[in-house]
């Protein structure tokens, strides 16, 4: 059971006890009479849940990134703010969109659910769009055929889980005209075929040891990690839904092992 279904019920139960006490069992008590405590309980908390669901099931809502497959954009241990509405007001637990305000764009870092496990929410990067024509060869991305131009920083080395030492070089890629920065392995293969799931549409996508060509499907994502070669992503399990879109991360607000890291926005 999800965090929002759980706070969902909370607010039906609370509610509930709050408008079955003022509407009958209040006018039974005598007065002077204290509310009985599951009562009070409820009356306290009621208001409290209300306003915790609202937001975060409109406005914003946090999350924790628990994995590398963003560095260097996101780093293990960032606890982020993702806003809720940018790409729409949908409704709590069943994610119907009811209100449409932005698509989202290449370059956008989305939270979304899992399409294997619509449970676990994931965090990545759009880089294809409805219909696009997605190419990734040999390190390297075509969007519709124009090469999106990675430049080179500068070595980037990081420690991950269980003290391994990864070894990577820093790119800043041109994405449509969204600058931001990727990792590559250039010992990692492009892509690992051995680990490319059955998904659905996924005979929109052509594989090869070195390339991978996908047309995304209306009313789907393509979505990649910026630590590519540490990332499981759209290459792996295919496309996003539409109805499987969270929304868009915009702020770092607290990294407990990296103070420094606190209020910046993400790009």
């Amino acid at each position: 059971m999800d965090f929002a279904l759980i706070m969902f019920v909370l607010l039906l139960v609370t509610g509930g006890i709050w408008l079955l006490d003022k509407l009958a069992l209040r006018a039974k008590r005598s007065a002077g009479i204290a509310d009985p405590w599951w009562i009070e309980y409820a009356k306290s908390f009621f208001p409290v849940i209300l306003a915790v669901f609202m937001l975060r099931s409109f406005l914003v809502e946090p999350f924790k990134i628990p994995s590398g497959s963003m560095i260097p954009t996101l780093q293990v241990g960032d606890f982020i703010l993702v806003n809720k509405f940018t790409f729409g007001i949908r409704l709590p637990i069943i994610n119907q969109k009811i209100v449409q305000i932005n698509d989202p764009k290449r370059g956008d870092v989305m939270v979304f659910h899992y399409p294997e496990n619509s449970s676990v929410d994931y965090i990545k990067r759009v880089v294809g769009l409805p219909g696009d024509i997605i190419v990734y060869r040999n390190k390297k991305l075509w969007v519709n055929g124009d090469e999106q131009i990675q430049q080179h920083e500068a070595e980037y080395n990081y420690v991950e889980s269980g003290l391994s030492f990864v070894h990577t070089e820093r790119y800043t890629e041109n994405l449509s005209g969204h600058l931001h920065p990727i990792l590559i392995n250039p010992d990692m293969p492009s892509v690992h075929l051995n680990s490319v799931a059955d998904f659905p549409h996924f005979d929109s996508c052509t594989y090869s040891s070195v390339e991978v060509r996908c047309k995304v499907p209306e009313g789907h994502y393509f979505m990649m990690g910026d630590n590519r070669d540490n990332s499981r992503d759209s290459r792996y399990w295919g496309f996003v839904p539409d109805n499987m879109v969270v929304g868009k991360a915009f702020f770092i607000w607290m990294n407990f092992g990296e103070l420094k890291r606190i209020g910046l926005s993400i790009n």
